[in-house]
């Protein structure tokens, strides 16, 4: 995240007890351990069942009826329209407006952290899948049938959200390169812009069907929601075998790209200020020397390095996927890409927890403290109380912030491999073709370990 001079800034420490090096040996070590007790141990399928377990009746009623969606949707509303206004009326110092430190940290990174453990929860605060849901219902009532929808195009698939997830990160770290970041007022134009994009989709292909096709952020949150142990189905809360829903994820068309995207954004954001920057610079010293000017220099090889990554890591995946080809009784290609998609989630999350664990930490103190009792920023409101608080940066040590990092990637790869294994023992009844299968996913999950921890090494440094 760029727009504020924190995290990296911040997480910056002192000469770590052990050497990077060696925690990316320790690392890879572990996930080497965990694969062989995988395959000892784990020999039918254990996933593929969510075997969901109702929760209580009234409790559902309750917590997926309808007061409650019409609540959490206004809420939802409401904030994005403060988000808005803020961006719009508000100062243009990035770090006292509400609209930057809401959209792209509690929004951006909080959703997908907490849905990871409770399931979807974006879905209940949707703004626009609220705005949707009413007009649709007001259309009904008026017309006295419902809207008529085109069909969605099947091909399509969740591809709209793939290279939308892919614009968002554009916009917030390609789009203020040069200075401190984005605006607020672009920021603020931009939610405008896609509200009136989202909105007009959905009353073309339906709100749910958007929602679950080509709405960024219901996809992207959603996505990290299959972690989860809670979900619903037929109007009745449920709670299910934790990373079980993940499993059926990847079946529609463009949803591995949006996990692929997922890694890839973050290991820009991540690595262009530490082991890119080298590089970087040189592609942008390219683009100077044809007459871009120094905005469009960057912005054009910055995009370069982020499409670079994004290919990047598709090409580290489909390589695991070929080799698993060579495994006797293996199916098609195709099926063996869509079916390991789903393994990728814990990775995205692990990537997106290492890269901007303290950034969260710091920034939400912000956001509950001064940046909610004066939200644009003027310094003449203080709605709480709390205008005078100031981001306590002593919570976090370095080392803290380091020690963290690493076990969330560890957890997320070794997460990672039990889900390919899994996935490996539908494919190969046999355990030993399923696990001779899985060394190319295990050279996949160290391969993406040991970048991960590069990157945060050398921005770390």
């Amino acid at each position: 995240m760029s727009f504020l001079p924190l995290a990296h800034a911040l997480a910056s420490r002192q000469d770590l007890p052990i050497p990077a090096w060696l925690f990316a040996w320790a690392a890879s070590i572990v996930l080497i351990v965990s694969f062989f007790a995988l395959s000892a141990a784990w020999r039918e399928p254990k996933l593929e069942d969510e075997h969901r377990r109702p929760l209580e009746e009234r409790l559902s009623a309750v917590l997926l009826g309808l007061p409650l969606q019409v609540l959490c949707g206004a809420v939802g509303v409401f904030l994005l329209g403060v988000a808005v206004y803020a961006g719009l009326r508000g100062t243009e110092a990035p770090d006292r407006n509400f609209a930057l430190t809401f959209l792209f940290v509690t929004c951006w990174l909080g959703f997908p952290l907490f849905s990871a453990v409770l399931g979807d929860l974006f879905r209940a605060f949707n703004p626009w899948r609220a705005i949707g849901r009413t007009v649709g219902a007001g259309f009904a009532a008026i017309a006295r049938q419902r809207p008529a929808h085109l069909p969605y195009p099947e091909r399509l698939g969740r591809w709209p959200a793939a290279f939308g997830l892919l614009g968002v990160v554009w916009l917030e770290v390609i789009y203020g390169a040069g200075g401190i970041g984005i605006e607020p007022h672009a920021t603020a134009v931009a939610a405008l812009v896609y509200s009136a994009y989202t909105l007009a989709m959905m009353a073309v292909f339906g709100v749910e069907t958007w929602c679950e096709r080509g709405e960024i952020f219901s996809v992207y949150f959603g996505m990290f929601g299959r972690l989860g142990i809670f979900g619903s189905s037929e109007g009745r809360l449920q709670r299910r075998r934790f990373l079980s829903a993940t499993t059926s994820w990847a079946t529609i068309p463009g949803s591995v790209a949006v996990v692929i995207a997922s890694i890839a954004s973050t290991s820009f954001d991540g690595g262009q200020e530490g082991a890119f920057k080298a590089p970087l610079e040189s592609v942008v010293g390219w683009f100077a020397d044809a007459g871009l000017g120094p905005t469009g220099s960057l912005r054009w090889g910055e995009t370069l390095f982020m499409l670079a990554c994004f290919a990047g890591v598709g090409l580290v995946y489909l390589l695991g996927v070929r080799g698993m080809r060579t495994v006797p009784g293996a199916p098609s290609l195709d099926r063996l890409r869509v079916g390991f998609g789903h393994t990728l989630i814990p990775i995205a999350l692990a990537y997106l927890v290492a890269h901007y664990f303290s950034f969260f930490v710091f920034q939400e103190q912000a956001q509950f403290g001064f940046l909610l009792s004066d939200p644009l920023g003027t310094g003449t409101t203080d709605l709480f109380g709390t205008a005078s608080l100031e981001v306590d940066y002593s919570v976090l040590s370095a080392n803290t912030i380091w020690y963290v990092q690493v076990a969330a990637l560890v957890i997320g790869h070794v997460v990672g491999l039990m889900l390919a294994h899994d996935r490996a023992l539908v494919y190969w009844p046999d355990y030993r073709k399923a696990t001779a299968s899985q060394y190319w996913m295990l050279a996949v999950m160290v391969a993406f370990t040991c970048f991960g921890l590069y990157l945060l090494s050398v921005s770390n440094g």
